[in-house]
C-alpha cells in the first residue's frame, strides 16, 4: 500500500475518507443509546436495575457487557455522547475489527473490575467506562504505533473535558470511578494487544513501490 492511501496515515486522503466514515457510523451507534433509554422509560422496563453491574453479585455479571449500553436517564447518556462520538470516531477509523476487539475488551476490563472493587449496594451503568477507555487506546496507540495524531486527540480531549478526567480517582460523588479507572487500563491494554503490525524492511511486498511487475 502506498503512503498515499494509507488510512493509518495522518493528512492522506485515505485518512480523512476512514476519519468521515467512523463519524457517520458513530453518530448512528449514539442514537441506539437514545431509543433503548426512551423505550427503558416509556414501558418503565427498569433495564438499568435489572442488566446493570451488581458488584460480586452472580446475578450482575451479565451487566459487564449490558451495562455500557444503560444509562441512569437522559442527563446521564447526553453526558457521554458527545465524547463517545468524538473518541470512538478515531478509534473506529483505523478498522472496524480492531474497533471491535478493542471495545469489547474495554467493556470487559471496566465491567469486570467494576464487579470486583464497586459497592455491593449499587447498580452501575452507563458508557464513561467505554468512554475513558478509548481515552486509554488512543494515548497508548500513539506511543506503540509512534503515531502524533492519536496524541493530539487525546490532548484535545483533555482541553475540552479535563476536569472529568479526575473520574478517575475515588470520590464521594455517585459516579464510578471504578468503571473509569478500570476502563482507562483496559484501553491502555487494547492499544497494545491490538496494535498495528509495521511491514518488516526485509518485507518485498510492503509497499507497491517494491513489487515488481512482470
Amino acid at each position: 500500500m502506498s503512503r498515499g492511501n494509507d488510512p493509518n496515515r495522518f493528512g492522506t486522503e485515505a485518512f480523512y475518507a476512514a476519519l468521515g466514515r467512523a463519524f457517520v457510523a458513530m453518530c448512528a451507534v449514539v442514537p441506539v443509546l437514545f431509543v433503548i433509554e426512551a423505550l427503558d422509560v416509556w414501558l418503565n422496563a427498569g433495564f438499568d436495575t435489572t442488566a446493570g453491574i451488581m458488584p460480586r453479585s452472580i446475578a450482575g455479571l451479565d451487566g459487564i457487557f449490558f451495562g455500557p449500553f444503560l444509562h441512569h436517564g437522559f442527563d446521564h447518556l447526553y453526558s457521554n455522547s458527545v465524547p463517545l462520538i468524538l473518541l470512538g470516531t478515531f478509534v473506529l477509523a483505523t478498522g472496524a475489527r480492531r474497533f471491535l476487539y478493542s471495545t469489547l475488551l474495554i467493556m470487559f476490563v471496566s465491567g469486570l473490575g467494576v464487579w470486583i472493587t464497586g459497592s455491593p449496594q449499587s447498580i452501575v451503568v452507563g458508557a464513561s467506562g467505554v468512554v475513558f477507555g478509548y481515552l486509554g487506546l488512543l494515548f497508548m496507540r500513539g506511543i506503540v504505533e509512534r503515531s502524533w495524531w492519536n496524541f493530539g486527540v487525546v490532548l484535545l480531549v483533555g482541553l475540552l473535558y479535563g476536569w472529568q478526567l479526575l473520574g478517575v480517582l475515588p470520590t464521594d460523588e455517585p459516579i464510578s470511578w471504578q468503571g473509569h479507572l478500570f476502563g482507562l487500563l483496559g484501553g491502555l491494554v487494547a492499544a497494545i494487544v491490538f496494535r498495528r503490525r509495521r511491514p518488516r524492511d526485509d518485507d518485498p511486498y510492503r509497499s507497491e513501490s517494491t513489487l515488481t511487475l512482470p
